[in-house]
This record gives structure tokens, C-alpha cells and sequence, in this order.
């Protein structure tokens, strides 16, 4: 898959190119708006990024863990070459290696929930002035569907692609709705 990204200044024209998406077979959990305007989002029924998805905060606890990997691994170099675990054995430093980890990793999911996604830091300015990102992923095939829809729409303005949600998320977020309704039907 590829994520395409486009800016906007007008939620009725996002509006109108998320229904032609639908129709011509791009999925809900495809397209996504990224925007300060989350009322604005609501009232024209547009798919949203949610709050905690704007933050970088799985980046930033996945950086915390390396870095409370690393500090783990000095913590148990260092008590195997003091001879420490000779004298107190090796509970004190696998306690203390355990809770530099865990200290590390959730330290980095508090700093990244202070900053921007690193995907969407490129926006900030445009997200200020207020306006709005669209962005799609799509596989190649649907390619021609996407190109054909944002060229009819001059007021979407192309940003780029990058690197998008991987296809099985994708297919599981299509299958969940169908299968609640299925339980629910019961």
C-alpha cells in the first residue's frame, strides 16, 4: 500500500471526495482527515484521526524501550563485571535492569505524546493555518481510482506520499464492523 496526502482548505469538497472514494471501492478505514477542526469533522461525517494517533506516542515508547533495552543490558554488564552478583546474586540488578526499562519506555511514551506524529510534523504549519490533510492508502490497483477523483477537485492540493498502514491492519478494520454486526444480530 501507498499513502498519498493532500490539503485542503474546504470540508465539503473532503466530503465529497471521501463518498466518490467509497463508491468507486476505496474502504472507510482508507482515508482518513487529519485537522484541528474535530467539530467541523464531526458535522461533515469525515473520517478522523483520532487524538492519540496525531501524538507520536508509539514512536516515542519504542525509542524509550531501545534505550531502556541499552540501559538494561549496561545495568546487568556492569553488576556481572563488579562481581556484584557474586556477592548479592543477580535479583538486585535484574530488579534494577527490569525497572530501567520499564522507567525508560513509559518516559518515552510522555515525551512523545507532547510532540506531533513524526508522519504528520511536515503539516503542522498548513494544520495552524487551518487547514485540513487528507490522506488515502491505497493499493496499486486502486491507484487509478484515487488519481481519477482528486483530479476532479482543483481546490486539493497534492502534499506527497509516505509510508502507510500496513494491508492487514486495513482488511481486519473492513472485516470488524461486519462481524459486530453479526454478533449483534443475534
Amino acid at each position: 500500500m501507498k499513502r498519498h496526502y493532500y490539503i485542503s482548505d474546504d470540508l465539503d469538497d473532503l466530503e465529497a471526495i471521501e463518498r466518490q472514494l467509497e463508491s468507486a471501492g476505496v474502504t472507510t478505514p482508507q482515508i482518513h482527515v487529519l485537522s484541528e477542526d474535530d467539530a467541523g469533522l464531526e458535522e461533515h461525517h469525515l473520517h478522523k484521526v483520532e487524538a492519540v494517533l496525531k501524538k507520536d506516542v508509539v514512536h516515542g515508547t519504542e525509542l524509550g524501550a531501545v534505550i531502556g533495552v541499552i540501559a538494561a543490558g549496561l545495568i546487568l554488564a556492569i553488576a556481572y563485571y563488579s562481581g556484584l552478583t557474586e556477592t548479592y546474586t543477580w535479583v538486585p540488578a535484574i530488579f534494577l535492569a527490569v525497572i530501567v526499562l520499564g522507567f525508560c519506555t513509559w518516559e518515552g511514551g510522555l515525551i512523545g505524546i507532547q510532540n506531533p506524529h513524526v508522519d504528520f510534523r511536515r503539516f503542522q504549519a498548513d494544520l495552524d493555518a487551518g487547514k485540513h490533510i487528507l490522506f488515502v492508502d491505497v493499493e496499486q490497483d486502486q491507484e487509478s481510482i484515487l488519481q481519477q477523483v482528486t483530479s476532479e477537485h482543483p481546490k486539493l492540493q497534492n502534499a506527497g506520499e509516505g509510508s502507510s498502514t500496513p494491508s492487514l491492519v486495513v482488511k481486519a478494520q473492513n472485516l470488524f464492523p461486519r462481524s459486530m454486526w453479526r454478533v449483534n444480530a443475534r
